[in-house]
């Protein structure tokens, strides 16, 4: 009788085991594209510039974190140049069912950003701000990431002052690193 119950026992905890594993979802599975090295050209209002950053997921998966440096020498367009920095944290939010982007900038800002749409075909992401800190009250961003292909994309970061429409303040392109990576593993 007690082989039968341990039996039955260690049979149910299997059953339980395998059907909480096929029920959990990839909630990174759109996002997985972007996992990997970048390197990237940067044009916008600090002139142009050359980028790197690595995406990757952390804490045990439950969040997609980028780090980024940009480099604009000094040009025409910034005679100082400039160095950027950024680190940005995507996170989903099970209580919305939605994607948020928190970003923590070098010169102070942090933009928080929600889901606004995805393309069917997952080539188009684009985050509106919920929240701008140490910027005026009324300006609005949006994120805006475009793949092109296996190894390459496009970004654009907008902003709209307020009672305005959003003008394009950078437009970057991405290629990956490692062209034989696919980003599609989890490092």
């Amino acid at each position: 009788m007690i082989r039968k119950t341990v039996f039955f026992l260690i049979l149910f905890m299997s059953f339980v085991h395998a059907q909480e594993s096929a029920v959990k979802p990839d909630i990174w599975a759109s996002f997985r594209y972007f996992l990997g090295a970048w390197d990237g050209v940067e044009t916008g209002r600090s002139g142009y510039g050359k980028g790197s950053r690595e995406y990757k997921l952390i804490l045990n998966e439950q969040y997609l974190f980028f780090s980024n440096r940009s480099v604009f020498k000094p040009q025409e367009k910034n005679p100082t140049g400039e160095i950027h920095e950024d680190w940005t944290f995507f996170s989903y939010d099970r209580i919305r069912n939605t994607y948020v982007v928190r970003q923590f900038n070098s010169e102070g800002f942090i933009n928080q950003f929600v889901l606004d749409s995805l393309s069917a075909d997952t080539s188009t992401f684009v985050f509106v701000t919920e929240q701008l800190e140490n910027l005026p009250a009324g300006f609005k961003a949006r994120l805006t990431y475009i793949i092109q292909n296996e190894n390459e994309f496009n970004e654009k970061f907008e902003l709209a002052p307020p009672g305005q429409g959003y003008q394009l303040f950078l437009n970057n392109f991405w290629k990956r690193k490692n062209t034989g990576n696919t980003g599609n593993n989890n490092e």
